[in-house]
């Protein structure tokens, strides 16, 4: 009988399903745009269209009940008002809807310590207490309310709770927070990875003996799908922006930079964003510009300038700057020097934020993998490896359902 583990990511835009064996290979997967099912991507019943056809897809060439264990990852934030027997009660409050109550964030502010994720106008926290106007039995998060589908059961994870004002650290919902909302509508709380319950009703095909396994936020299963597993080993996004995020031995909040720790299988997973990155770039140069200029690159050669790309003035870390001014001067007359001085100023940035990062308590880097459209310049990438001079695995998958599925597969 083969042993296979399904894991479902829910997106801004959509569904994906991926299923994988026992050694964590890639056997099948599925997608569903929310565009594709009627109503407002906001609507939990169009998450579940969007599961449903996920899944449907990545089951259709397995037998689903060889299917041992399931978990589900959400985009972090993302919250609905349920009944007593899970109900939606309300469409979602988005991870990227603002509150402009500011009484409300200032209670929130008043009541919290300055460490908690909970704080900021796109706190989830706020979101719970602007939902209670629906008389909620429980407030959950997305990926709660999708696997409570499988299992029949509203249980949270630590990571999806973080914004919410869980605190990963003592492992509870603490005491400020019955000074902001009422703790009778928040979740029970478990560990990522954690059995839930077990897949009722025949569903999908599924074994009634499958597990419901306790889930994590889109940012974290995307960070386990690389590989990435031990303390130290880091994770670079190249996009629009340069993401980082490191699995640390111990938690690292530091709110100045805009730095908190998820828990995750164990250890804690810190992380950081800079303003540098790929809008950087494309203030100065069109995608076909660099790619074409990259092919005249000498990455072995450094320019000997010593840029701080930025589209416009502010920076988030590894400075916490709001009137940081961007450095891409003085301009060399080749304009592949000019692009290549850029990837080596925002090579400079990423080594400075993982160096930060273990000022702060992480541990010293000792690999980095990489994601986003950046990920695929070779020119870029061995700038990057100079400067890092850490191994550089390729990541296993880009697919956060991909990291849930290896969520999953712990659990037993």
């Amino acid at each position: 009988m083969a042993e296979l583990y399904l894991g479902i990511d829910l997106g801004t835009s959509g569904a994906r399903a991926v299923v994988i064996d026992a050694a964590g290979h890639l056997v099948s997967t599925g997608k569903s745009a929310h565009a594709d099912h009627p109503g407002s991507p906001r609507v939990p019943s169009v998450w579940w269209a969007a599961t449903e056809q996920a899944v449907l897809a990545a089951l259709e060439d397995v037998d689903a009940r060889d299917v041992r264990a399931m978990a589900v990852d959400g985009t972090s934030g993302t919250i609905l008002a349920i009944d007593a027997i899970g109900v939606p009660l309300s469409d979602g409050v988005m991870y990227n809807d603002v509150c402009t109550d500011a009484e409300l964030l200032d209670r929130i502010t008043a009541a919290s310590p300055e460490t908690t994720a909970a704080r900021g106008a796109t706190s989830g926290l706020a979101r719970a207490v602007q939902l209670l106007m629906h008389k909620p039995a429980r407030v959950v998060h997305q990926a709660d309310w999708i696997a409570g589908q499988f299992s029949g059961r509203w249980i949270s994870d630590e990571n999806n709770a973080l914004k919410t004002g869980y605190d990963p650290v003592s492992g509870s919902w603490p005491d400020w927070i019955a000074e902001v909302i009422d703790p009778a509508v928040l979740p029970e709380v478990v560990a990522p990875g954690t059995v839930v319950g077990q897949v009722g009703d025949n569903l999908f095909g599924l074994s009634p003996d499958c597990a419901v396994v306790a889930g994590t936020t889109d940012g974290c299963a995307s960070f386990l799908a690389t590989g990435a597993a031990q303390a130290g080993d880091g994770v670079t996004a190249l996009g629009s922006t340069l993401t980082i995020k490191l699995l640390s031995d111990q938690p690292v909040f530091a709110p100045q930079f805009g730095i908190y720790s998820h828990k995750i299988l164990g250890l804690w997973l810190a992380g950081g964003a800079s303003n540098t990155g790929g809008n950087a770039l494309l203030s100065v140069f069109s995608a076909p510009e660099i790619a074409a200029l990259s092919t005249r690159i000498d990455p072995e050669t450094d320019t000997g300038l010593f840029y701080y790309p930025l589209a416009k003035p502010g920076e988030r870390f590894p400075i916490s700057d709001p009137e940081h001014a961007p450095v891409m001067g003085p301009r060399p007359a080749a304009d592949s020097t000019h692009l290549q001085a850029m990837f080596e100023g925002i090579a400079d940035i990423e080594a400075q934020a993982y160096a930060r990062l273990a000022e702060l308590g992480a541990p010293d880097l000792r690999s980095v993998r990489s994601v986003g459209g950046g990920s695929a310049n070779a020119a870029w990438t061995r700038i990057r490896a100079r400067r890092l001079s850490v191994a550089m695995p390729e990541p296993l998958s880009g697919e956060a359902a991909f990291g849930t599925a290896l969520l999953a597969r712990s659990a037993l």
